[in-house]
C-alpha cells in the first residue's frame, strides 16, 4: 500500500461524504508527518452507522469484502491487492468518544473524543488517530519488528513512553 494508494483510498470515501481515521502503521506515519517503513494495508476506522456508505464507495473502487470478524474489523480487497482493514465506531452522543467492539465482550476498545486528531501523507491532512491512541493499541501482545519500529517513531516524535 503506497501513500498515493491511501489518499486515492480517502479520496474516495470523502467523496462518499463519511467519516474515516487512520490507524496502524500508515496513522502512525500521518502522525509523524512521512513514511517511514513499508505497509501492506490500510487500517482505517469508521462511524458504524455509515458503514453502508462506506461498503458502496469502496466497491465502486473495485474493492469486496474478504474477511467478515463484526462486529470487531472487516477486510476488504481490491484485485490489485491493496487490503484496507475496516474497524467499526459506534459514537457517544454527548462526548464524541467511541467504542469498538473486541473479541471479549466485557471489554471494548475504547476511543475518547481527543483521539481523533489530524496527520499528513503527502503533505495532505489527513484523519487519524492520536499518538497516545496509537501507543494504547499496541500493547498487550508479542510485538513484531514493524510494532517496534512504529513504537519508536513515536517516542522520537513527541517524547511519549511506549510498552516496547
Amino acid at each position: 500500500m503506497t501513500a498515493d494508494d491511501v489518499l486515492a483510498i480517502l479520496a474516495v470515501l470523502q467523496r462518499a461524504e463519511v467519516d474515516i481515521w487512520i490507524g496502524g502503521g500508515w496513522g502512525i506515519d500521518a502522525l509523524v508527518g512521512e513514511q517511514t517503513r513499508q505497509h501492506r494495508d490500510l487500517d482505517l476506522m469508521h462511524r458504524s452507522d455509515q458503514e453502508p456508505e462506506v461498503l458502496a464507495a469502496l466497491s465502486r473502487a473495485g474493492f469486496a469484502e474478504t474477511l467478515d470478524w463484526r462486529p470487531v474489523r472487516f477486510v476488504v480487497t481490491d484485485p490489485g491487492g491493496r487490503e484496507i482493514d475496516l474497524h467499526p465506531l459506534v459514537f457517544a452522543a454527548a462526548d464524541g468518544s467511541a467504542v469498538q467492539a473486541s473479541t471479549d465482550a466485557e471489554h471494548p476498545f475504547t476511543y475518547p473524543a481527543s483521539c481523533f486528531v489530524t496527520g499528513t501523507i503527502q503533505g495532505t491532512a489527513v484523519p487519524c488517530l492520536s499518538a497516545d491512541q496509537q501507543v494504547y493499541f499496541h500493547q498487550g501482545y508479542e510485538p513484531a519488528d514493524r510494532d517496534r519500529h512504529d513504537m519508536a517513531q513515536l517516542r522520537q516524535a513527541f517524547g511519549i513512553a511506549t510498552h516496547f
